[in-house]
Order: C-alpha cells, then structure tokens, then sequence
C-alpha cells in the first residue's frame, strides 16, 4: 500500500475503536460474543486486563477518567519517564489520552502535556474525556506524527505507546521529535519491533498492517532509525515477547486473525517474531 492509503486504514480503523464499535474478545477468550469496547466475554474488562499486563497498575486506570483507556498500548512509557515538575511532554499518537492524563499530574501546574492524533474521532474523545476530568494542563491537538503540530525546541520529552510502528515512514517521525525537543530532551517510546521479517501473506494483510504487526520495523532497523535521527543513548530499557492476546482489543488484530490467507503457521511465526521494547534516547546538550 502506499504511505497515504495506509495512513487512511489507520485512520479509520481507529475511529472506530474511538466510537466504541471495534473491539471484540480476543484470541486467548475465544468466543463468538463481541461486546462494548471496554467489556469482553464473561464480563471481563477487556481492556484493564491488556493495560495490566503491559506495565499499568490499579491505580494507574482508576485514575483516569472512563473511556481514556482504550486497552491498545503495548507497554507504559510515562513509569519510565522519569517526569519532573514544570516539564512539557508531548505524547505521538495520544488516543484517548491516557497516557497524557497519567503525566498531568506529574508535571503539575507548571508544567504542559501536548498530545497529537490523527484521527479526528480519537481527538473529540480525548478532549471530552479532558472536560470530564478538569485537566487544565493538557491540550490535544489534531495532527500527524510524521509533521508534528510543535514548535522546535519546545518539549522537554517524548512519550509514545505503540504507535510509531504504524507509521510508514518511521525515519520521518523521529526526525521530527528530534526538531520538537529541547536540546537536552529525552524520548521515551514502547512499541513493536521484528526480530525477523514476517511471513508474506502477514505482510500483506490490511488487518495486520494497523494490528501493530505489518508495519513494525527490524530491531536494529528501527533503533538505527532513532541514531541517524541525531539521537543519542539510544538505548532499550526492556524487551518482552509480545502474545497476540495483547492486540485483543484491536480491531484490525483481530480481522487478521480471520484472514483466510493467513494460517495457523503463520501466526506462530508471527509470535516468534514479534517484541514489545520500550527505549530511550536523548537529544545531545
């Protein structure tokens, strides 16, 4: 696909995760009943057990307002952020806002959280759910990762939770927080990589591209990509296999896990393939 027509499937699969309409019980809780967004099957809360498993605590998505947790990240950026007082931190790919609602509190009033999407639907949500909880120092704003929305020399760090890997000009996105950061700034992501390249027909498949699969880049490919940004200590704090019941709240995910042209085999490949890893880098002083 070319890098237009997948920015457009993006965008609309995740509208309609934003309208509440695509999620459904994951490959681990089988079934055919698909519920609402936040509830799968036997009236488990779908997305508390995937932000659990990734790194999130109790505490963390009780508090935020409902509806900010969408349960589509792959890990959490802000426990490792190391956030201080006063500090603006900008977060690629905000969604619903949790992970900005999570750093409100952390920077306080003198400090700024910017989050940045592209999906005009995501960007209503996030600023409701922003109203409901009278956070007066975050804002959203309705743009691509790829041409941030940002003045140069603005942020003091970067978060983003499994988003970079939809990009399909991932070199572009980190040039970009390289030219938004502060020098001195930091940048701190989780997100999906490649150990290998997946099988053809995953490759292929829509589904998988904006399932967080398709479009992951190679390890090294990836970590190279934030070093010819200008970064550096560049990095990976941790690595973890990444279960395909973790992208259970996805709705792409699961369309290719329906994909006739993909098989039994490949998604084996697949698990072996795939790795969550949260990095940092530094923009030099």
């Amino acid at each position: 696909m070319r890098k237009e027509e997948i920015k457009k499937t993006v965008r609309q699969g995740y509208a309609q995760v934003a309208k509440g309409s695509g999620s459904c019980c994951g490959p681990q809780t089988t079934g055919s009943c698909c519920g609402p967004q936040t509830t799968g099957c036997c009236g488990v809360d779908v997305t508390r057990v995937i932000s659990k498993g990734v790194g999130y605590s109790e505490e963390d998505m009780s508090s935020v307002p409902d509806g900010a947790n969408l349960g589509l990240g792959c890990g959490n950026p802000v426990a490792l952020a190391s956030l201080k007082e006063g500090e603006v931190v900008l977060d690629l790919g905000s969604g619903a806002g949790f992970d900005c609602f999570l750093a409100s509190p952390r920077v306080g009033d003198n400090g700024r959280v910017i989050g940045v999407d592209m999906t005009p639907e995501m960007l209503e949500k996030a600023r409701e759910n922003a109203r409901k909880g009278d956070y007066k120092n975050v804002e959203f704003r309705l743009g691509e990762i790829e041409n941030l929305p940002v003045a140069d020399r603005s942020v003091d760090i970067i978060i983003s939770n499994c988003v970079i890997n939809l990009s399909p000009d991932k070199e572009r996105v980190f040039q970009e927080a390289y030219r938004v950061l502060k020098p001195g700034g930091r940048l701190m992501v989780s997100d999906i990589v490649l150990l290998e390249a997946l099988p053809g027909a995953v490759q292929r498949s829509v589904a998988a591209y904006i399932g967080c699969l398709a479009g992951a880049a190679l390890k090294e490919k990836y970590l190279g990509a934030v070093a010819l940004a200008g970064f550096n200590d560049v990095r990976v704090i941790e690595e973890t296999s990444f279960g395909t019941e973790y992208m259970s709240n996805d709705p792409t995910a699961k369309a290719m896990l329906g994909d006739e042209n993909v098989n039994k085999d490949d998604l084996r490949k697949v698990g072996k393939a795939v790795r969550s890893i949260k990095v940092s880098a530094r923009k030099p002083a």
